[in-house]
């Protein structure tokens, strides 16, 4: 049992050493795919002299054109990562047209006037490199993963398509069946997910997050080619976006780089989203699923909670992330250690909660009832825990513990080059901004338990919870 921070991260993954061997065999032949490369010999040897002062080891500029780049050189391997990402994402979309954000992610690989459908990929393979892109409720990203020298077919590639895409209707009607496939495979057909998704409608009422990332199957079965071509003129453009270079690199090279290719795409008007902000919650919520064809029972308790970007006081969200950990950091966690193997209630659980949200999120507590024991038994059992958090400190050894588990956890995710660009790229485009990173060790160590218990008691309150409860087996069918 873990506690969950950004799920995305646990699917990406480290690329091994097969794909690096892999890369340096391809480099001899593969560089004509995108023509002519340039020559950054001289200006890697002549080092970084002039450029500015890095902040926590991470170089911040601003194109003309509004593009935000920031570098994070780390030369501990020859390896590079491209990210850049794009202020939109489920969380922007409105009613009609949820998943689109996610839609159009996956028609920015159907080709540009330049390179055909399929030609991105093959060519970052030639190149012994890896690429792929995600969706999430606050931002789309799209990132290659190279040997150094390869950084400019990754650039090249990537700004053509910021403008560049066709988008063409045949290659749209086949993708729209593909998503509504990955919606059946991710969701319908998983009973858990579906619940978690009711629970989500059920807990937010005008808050965009009460949307599905990958969106309603009416709306992807209904989506058109106009749909996406919309969407792409309002939010892909330099000025909302941000660039992010990490790994064996030279902050002038990589600035070089990015103003000969991406420095010649012309802004674009964006309108401002909308606020959309949740209306206060005035009592506790409920979702039952009922659902034959699950195995096992399961429960979510959420409560409304904070993030950076709407906290009045910060210190609240780091003190919320803090007990996460206390209850579900480890074995040695009070989920593990009092319901799992304590009083042997549960089978597995969980908390999650994500301090960088854009909007106002939620804290969230689940569980599977081991076998033989009753769903409400098991949401009574994550309800006496809340409880305890709200009328009793945690002891001085526990949360010793958590914030240990916390900083160790980011010492390992800074062996990924690709995590250290990508906790850059998704600060920045939530609008906590990329500087929260270097300030969030030291606001974790400096969390009392006085706060915890003051933050257990300001959010973690009835009126502010939804309950969804997962009912499986013969007695949901009968129902």
């Amino acid at each position: 049992m873990k506690a969950l921070r950004c799920p995305t991260l646990a699917a990406l993954g480290l690329l091994g050493l097969p794909w690096l061997l892999g890369a340096c065999a391809a480099l001899q032949t593969a560089a004509t795919d995108v023509g002519e490369m340039t020559d950054m010999t001289d200006m890697a040897d002549a080092g970084d002299a002039g450029l500015d002062e890095s902040v926590n080891g991470v170089y911040e500029y601003q194109l003309d054109n509004g593009l935000k780049v920031l570098i994070k050189p780390d030369h501990r391997s020859p390896v590079v990562v491209q990210q850049l990402w794009y202020k939109v994402g489920s969380s922007y979309e409105h009613d009609g047209i949820t998943g689109i954000s996610h839609m159009l992610e996956h028609m920015l690989f159907k080709g540009t006037e330049k390179y055909p459908a399929g030609e991105f990929s093959r060519i970052i393979a030639a190149n012994g490199g890896r690429d792929n892109a995600f969706t999430s409720l606050d931002y789309t990203a799209y990132h290659q993963q190279m040997e150094k020298s390869r950084l400019e077919v990754a650039m090249r590639l990537e700004a053509d398509r910021m403008r560049g895409a066709t988008l063409p209707p045949d290659e749209f009607v086949k993708e729209r069946a593909v998503v509504a496939e990955e919606r059946r495979l991710r969701t319908d057909d998983n009973p858990r997910s579906r619940a978690y998704e009711q629970f989500r409608a059920a807990a937010f009422f005008n808050s965009p997050y009460r949307h599905s990332v990958i969106g309603w199957m009416t709306d992807i079965q209904h989506y058109e080619v106009a749909d996406a071509r919309r969407w792409y003129d309002q939010w892909y453009a330099p000025n909302n976006a941000v660039l992010v270079v990490a790994g064996d690199v030279r902050p002038r090279q990589a600035l070089a780089l990015a103003e000969k290719h991406y420095g010649p795409i012309p802004r674009r008007a964006i309108a401002r989203a909308k606020p959309r902000v949740e209306i206060p919650q005035q009592g506790e919520r409920r979702v039952r699923v009922l659902e034959p064809t699950a195995s096992v029972d399961y429960v979510l308790l959420g409560y409304k909670a904070p993030s950076l970007n709407t906290a009045a006081d910060a210190g609240d969200v780091y003190a919320l992330e803090a007990l996460a950990w206390v209850l579900d950091g480890g074995d040695s966690a009070r989920l593990a250690r009092e319901l799992l193997r304590g009083r042997q209630l549960i089978s597995g659980g969980f908390v999650s909660y994500n301090p960088y949200a854009r909007l106002q999120t939620l804290l969230t507590v689940g569980a599977v009832p081991a076998k033989g024991v009753a769903v409400a038994t098991v949401e009574a059992a994550l309800r006496e825990q809340i409880e305890r958090a709200r009328t009793q400190a945690v002891s001085a050894r526990e949360l010793a513990r958590a914030k240990t588990q916390i900083l160790t956890e980011r010492v390992y995710q800074r062996d990924s080059v690709f995590y250290q660009a990508m906790q850059l790229g998704a600060l920045e485009t939530v609008g906590v901004g990329w500087r929260a990173d270097a300030a969030f060790d030291e606001n974790i160590k400096a969390v009392t338990a006085e706060q915890i218990l003051a933050a257990a008691q300001k959010y973690l309150r009835d009126e502010r919870l939804t309950v969804a409860v997962l009912q499986a087996g013969a007695e949901a069918g009968a129902q």
